[in-house]
């Protein structure tokens, strides 16, 4: 008696067999097609930071025509000023912290980062993160104090000796890597002060730093060209290309040899276009499955708090601990965002009810009570971003964020409390120092506290500190 299953495994082995891109030993061990959707629905939650991470370091240090290009591997690119809805290349930038960038090639040698002294009570932060998305470390005020500082990156396979005059070692887990620099900007009149900050910001390698003769160079990569479409469509392709360059830790194994089933990976070739169709719909409803499982994580399975959703989506490979889905939720609802310790981001679509946030029908406030601000150690924010695309929208008066700095110069209520005026149009001109437009549309607020005070009141630990946001109101 033959079975469905047998039924439907037949078939597709014939269409294989039949179909050019799979020799007819790989049609062989193709998973039948139930474990086939499967292993690419794991596989998308798993490879999606990895692929998104690819994707930026493309248009910022690889394809010179990408309209985001920042500069070549192992040099910084200074950014004298803040982002704004023109920056399209990461989701949910933050427009607070004039940033830097150093996309580094471990591959030849480590590179070394020199920070200069930076005063107080100024922040700034230097996080490192590889391709796996994991934040392997910080140099900077919360983690490393304000004094100057030369600091060692290395790749997964370096054994060395750390030389003299190096305060700290940092491994990346994959070859290609990122430092994020954030510097914290007072006010527009500080951006000479912060310009003279990035200038002592130094990216070397280690034989510059030990004057010592180059290594040889590692061998020229064909990087593949990407778009947000080829995304979608190719994206094991992508995949497959970034893996040789992540050797995998123990709590991979299993998904990458599921992964191999389909021909992804280190010694492999996928090649979407060239499967035959009955593959391509198994590869298709997996992935379409693992995004809808991202998003139901995004959606429901974190704590929200009078409808502000907190939760740590970021850390390390021991904070991950393989929970793909955690990392591929964190990579989604906003990438290259912070540790809790380093940084906090309670966000919100909607009012503490659960109806959607929207600028084209409502408006709407977000009141502090006196006292009850924000507790963190440096300071914090609320970013206004479009609630489709998760960038930062153009508005009248060009602003993007209200942050504590500008307390000052904003409207008190006569109870001391601080009101934000949330919505698309100004509110008027008496009101106008605290309204953060909004876009005609769906809104998505992102509220930033950077280095959190961790004794009380605090919002650590996320989901059941003593510190609370409080909810965004209609508009009386």
């Amino acid at each position: 008696m033959i079975t469905k299953r047998q039924l439907l495994g037949g078939a597709v082995l014939a269409a294989s067999a039949a179909m050019p891109g799979l020799s007819r030993a790989q049609a062989a061990s193709w998973p039948d097609i139930r474990e086939a959707k499967a292993i690419a629905e794991e596989g998308f939650i798993y490879g999606l930071p990895i692929v998104m991470n690819y994707a930026v370091m493309n248009e910022y240090c690889v394809n010179k025509d990408s309209g985001q290009y920042k500069g070549p591997f192992n040099q910084i690119k200074n950014e004298a000023r803040v982002f704004t809805y023109k920056d399209t290349a990461v989701i949910t930038p933050n427009s607070d912290t004039p940033y830097s960038f150093a996309w580094m090639d471990l591959r030849a040698e480590p590179i070394v980062l020199s920070v200069p002294a930076v005063e107080k009570p100024r922040y700034y932060s230097v996080m490192l993160e590889d391709g796996n998305t994991f934040v392997y470390g910080y140099i900077g005020s919360r983690a490393t104090g304000f004094d100057p500082g030369d600091y060692m990156v290395v790749g997964p396979d370096w054994n060395g000796t750390t030389p003299s005059g190096i305060k700290k070692v940092f491994q990346s887990t994959t070859q290609f890597s990122l430092a994020a620099y954030r510097t914290q900007l007072f006010d527009p009149a500080d951006m000479g002060n912060v310009k003279n900050i990035q200038a002592g910001y130094k990216v070397q390698r280690l034989s510059a730093y030990l004057k010592q003769p180059t290594p040889p160079a590692s061998p020229v990569v064909a990087f593949p060209k990407i778009d947000k479409e080829m995304v979608k469509t190719n994206f094991f392709e992508y995949l497959d290309f970034s893996l040789p360059f992540a050797p995998p830790g123990p709590e991979e194994k299993d998904i990458r040899a599921k992964l191999a089933r389909i021909g992804v990976g280190p010694g492999k070739t996928f090649n979407f276009k060239d499967l035959p169709l009955a593959h391509k719909v198994e590869i298709g409803l997996g992935m379409k499955d693992g995004e809808a499982k991202v998003d139901k994580y995004l959606s429901d399975e974190q704590k929200i708090i009078n409808g502000w959703k907190v939760s740590a989506l970021f850390g390390d490979r021991g904070f991950f601990h393989g929970d793909w889905l955690l990392r591929a939720a964190g990579a989604k609802g906003g990438i290259y965002g912070n540790t809790a310790e380093e940084a906090t981001y309670p966000f919100t679509k909607t009012l503490a009810n659960g109806e959607a946030l929207d600028g084209s029908k409502h408006s709407y406030t977000l009141t502090f009570v006196a006292g009850q601000f924000p507790p963190v150690n440096a300071f914090w924010l609320v970013t206004m971003y479009d609630g489709k695309t998760q960038l930062l929208i153009k508005n009248p008066i060009n602003r993007y964020l209200i942050n504590s700095p500008m307390l000052p110069g904003m409207k008190k209520n006569a109870d001391g409390s601080v009101t934000l005026y949330i919505q698309n149009k100004s509110p008027g001109a008496d009101k106008e120092s605290n309204w953060l437009p909004a876009p005609s549309g769906e809104i998505y607020l992102v509220m930033r506290l950077y280095w959190p005070k961790a004794e009380p009141p605090s919002i650590l630990p996320l989901g059941s500190g003593t510190w609370q946001p409080p909810g965004v109101v209609l508009a009386a």
